[in-house]
């Protein structure tokens, strides 16, 4: 029975907890799915995944005494996070609420809400894995909306990592979703393409070899900081510490791994048959130290090498580069942030109304 309770997130929020089985993470196998050490597979942490929702409010009496629909009453939003971070943008939720959208929002195994005691934080070797949690939240969307009547369209919104594995998602199951947006999605390594290529014979030996050995970060907690100084404050205030720290979860070869080869495959070409819309802060900066220009810039990624990148993710993209923007151009300065919340509206409307 599905069994929605209150988030953690307030009032309009509730989230929904889907069992995955056993943690196969390798520090309780031998890497092969297999346990290892005292106990059986009961005493392992429980694998799971976390939906969270917020519904649409309610029209104003102006609204429906003249009978106007909003622009998204028949559209499913679904965001998935990046690498080290988890849904808490109720900023982002609010803007398709109003707009009378449905909001969800996916905790990912190991993140976040779904992140258990002694589990590797965001572990996972293969991208492929989180095809299990995104296929059980469109069956509580689709579900859901039986229960109320009406065919829905699927908007698919990912960040960072998350861009990357739902770009891989889209590709991978043509037909299911109407609409991508990304907000700066990872969908090439800092390095460069052949830096990528370079690296990635090491990282695949080291991953069979050792996949829980650590990954040396140079991670100061300055993007952090730059979301705390200009982000919007409700949403900087509520931040989880320990779903979302200052310096970032370690980096593992198993998982670099896996990122890696869904690297290559964007390179490759995907062919997401869905328009795109990719939001990018208009220029990078790189964190060595302190400065604040950190605040005006995407201090994560390489956004030209994104770009470059995003163009190869189907037949119809449109790459929106937003000046001043931060990493996450939902949680920038008060001005980019408008404008990402402009331009993504303005690409939303476009796709609804060719689709009517």
């Amino acid at each position: 029975m599905i069994q929605w309770r209150p988030d953690v997130l307030g009032d309009g929020f509730e989230q929904l907890t889907f069992e995955l089985g056993a943690d196969d993470d390798p520090a309780f196998t031998d890497g092969k799915g297999s346990h290892v050490g005292d106990g059986d597979e009961q005493q392992r942490p429980r694998l799971v995944a976390t939906l969270v929702r917020s519904l649409p409010t309610n029209r104003s009496l102006w609204q429906r005494i003249i009978g106007r629909a909003r622009d998204f009453e028949d559209v499913d939003v679904l965001y998935v996070h990046g690498w080290s971070d988890y849904f808490f943008q109720t900023d982002l939720a609010r803007f398709w609420t109003e707009r009378g959208a449905r909001f969800f929002a996916l905790d990912l195994r190991r993140y976040g809400r779904s992140l258990r005691p002694g589990q590797t934080a965001g572990y996972v070797d293969d991208l492929e894995d989180y095809d299990v949690e995104i296929d059980f939240a469109l069956a509580e969307m689709r579900a859901s909306s039986q229960r109320n009547a009406g065919e829905r369209k699927i908007l698919l919104l990912g960040h960072s990592t998350g861009g990357l594995v739902l770009s891989l998602w889209a590709s991978r199951h043509p037909g299911v979703a109407d609409a991508v947006v990304l907000n700066s999605p990872w969908l090439e390594l800092q390095l460069s393409t052949r830096g990528r290529q370079m690296i990635a014979p090491i990282v695949t030996l080291g991953a069979k070899l050792s996949p829980l050995e650590g990954i040396p970060q140079l991670d100061y907690g300055f993007y952090a900081r730059a979301v705390r100084e200009v982000g919007p404050d409700a949403d900087v205030a509520r931040i989880n510490q320990e779903w979302r720290p200052e310096q970032s979860h370690p980096v593992h070869t198993g998982w670099l791994k896996a990122i890696l080869a869904g690297h290559d495959l964007v390179y490759r070409g995907l062919n997401i048959d869905v328009p795109v819309c990719v939001l990018l802060s208009a220029r990078s900066a790189i964190p060595a130290r302190w400065s604040p220009e950190l605040t005006r810039a995407d201090s994560v990624l390489d956004v030209d090498g994104v770009a470059r990148a995003a163009l190869r993710l189907g037949p119809s993209v449109t790459i929106e580069r937003i000046q001043g923007a931060l990493h996450d151009v939902f949680v920038s300065a008060e001005e980019p942030r408008y404008d990402a919340y402009t331009r993504m509206e303005r690409f939303a409307k476009g796709w609804r109304r060719a689709v009517e």
